[in-house]
């Protein structure tokens, strides 16, 4: 029960700081500079980057395929945590189907990572006075992913007329790390891809 209530009071807080950045969005645009203003909110169901994860994004090249993604999840004690987790994101919409005047899918987007792990526990470098340079090759902090996703973006104007909501994604992603491939590697006869790949969905608002 304790945990079950953790979970919901994460989503509201969740929730709260996503609408906090729709609202902060529309009152910055007379106060900073256009490049710094974020231009969508974005709500994520695990994906390696938390149980659930919130952030703001910002459109990249001339054809707004690109996105950058700056996110904040957390893992609550009862789903292995409490982990807190900043990523930083990357993807790229390469084909596009049009659905007429009321949306569009991208069903295969080419993305990469970095997940950042806060804590006592993780660090960017091994401890040298326990180990030897080179005995573990990886940070236990710092997690590079690699990602593809796909991703269904409606025409907001249409479906919340009269306000400031351009689209609403529903997207679903599979990312995997260098230290997953490496283990994969290193025991295919033990390790399916099911066990390096990670899935996460998530809620993107345009405005």
């Amino acid at each position: 029960m304790e945990s079950l209530n953790l979970e919901i009071l994460l989503i509201k807080n969740l929730l709260t700081v996503s609408i906090l950045l729709f609202l902060i969005t529309g009152k910055a645009q007379a106060q900073f500079p256009e490049i710094l203003i974020p231009k969508t909110a974005i709500i994520q169901y695990a994906g390696s980057i938390g149980y659930l994860s919130a952030g703001a994004g910002y459109p990249l090249f001339k054809n707004k395929r690109g996105n950058l993604d700056f996110n904040y999840g957390f893992v609550p004690a009862g789903k292995g945590g409490p982990l807190h987790i900043a990523s930083i994101k990357f993807a790229y919409r390469p084909i596009e189907i049009k659905l007429k005047d009321w949306g569009r899918i991208y069903p295969l987007n080419p993305g990469a990572f970095l997940s950042y792990h806060f804590g006592k526990e993780f660090d960017l470098h091994w401890d040298k006075s326990q180990y030897e340079k080179g005995y573990y090759w990886w940070s236990s902090a710092l997690r590079p992913h690699i990602s593809v996703s796909n991703e269904l973006k409606l025409n907001g104007k249409k479906l919340f007329r009269g306000s400031k909501i351009n689209s609403l994604s529903i997207y679903s992603e599979f990312n995997t790390n260098e230290l997953y491939m490496v283990s994969y590697l290193q025991n295919m006869g033990g390790l399916g891809l099911s066990d390096i790949f990670k899935l996460g969905f998530g809620v993107r608002l345009g405005f």
